[in-house]
C-alpha cells in the first residue's frame, strides 16, 4: 500500500537549518547516514538508492564519501518533507521516496555522485 505523509519540519520564518546528525542516545529526528534518517521517531530508508557506509567503511574513499553523503542528506532535509512509503526493509526501516523543498532527495544525492541507484545487491565503493 502506498500513501504519502507530509510533515512540516521547520517553520518558514527563519532560513531552513540542516537536520541534525544522529549521535548517541535516543533518536527522534536526525540523519544516520547518506540514505537513512529518523523523522519523528520513525526510521526512514531512502528507497532506490545506496549511499556509502559511515559506520563500517571498507576504505578511506568510502569513509570520505559516506561523511559527505551524510552531511548532504542533512542539508537536503529541510522545510516541508514528503514521504511516499513503499514498505519496510528486512531491518524494519520504512522504505520511502522523499521530497524536501520540492526536490527528490534520493535523485539529488545520485546526481551529486554521493549515492547510486540501488542495483538490488551491495556493490563495493572501494573499487
Amino acid at each position: 500500500m502506498r500513501f504519502a505523509l507530509t510533515v512540516l519540519l521547520f517553520a518558514a520564518v527563519a532560513p531552513a537549518a540542516a537536520m541534525p546528525i544522529c549521535g548517541e542516545g535516543r533518536r527522534v529526528t536526525c540523519v544516520v547516514d547518506g540514505d537513512t534518517f529518523w523523522l519523528n521517531r520513525e526510521k526512514i530508508r531512502l528507497v532506490g538508492i545506496d549511499a556509502p557506509e559511515v559506520s563500517h567503511p571498507r576504505c578511506a574513499l568510502e569513509a570520505r564519501l559516506g561523511r559527505a553523503a551524510t552531511q548532504r542528506l542533512a542539508q537536503l532535509l529541510t522545510g516541508e518533507i514528503r514521504l511516499t512509503r513503499t514498505g519496510t526493509d528486512p531491518f524494519g526501516r520504512t522504505l520511502a521516496s522523499v521530497t524536501a523543498a520540492g526536490h527528490d532527495v534520493g535523485r539529488q544525492l545520485v546526481d551529486e555522485a554521493l549515492a547510486r541507484p540501488w542495483p538490488g545487491h551491495k556493490v563495493e565503493w572501494c573499487s
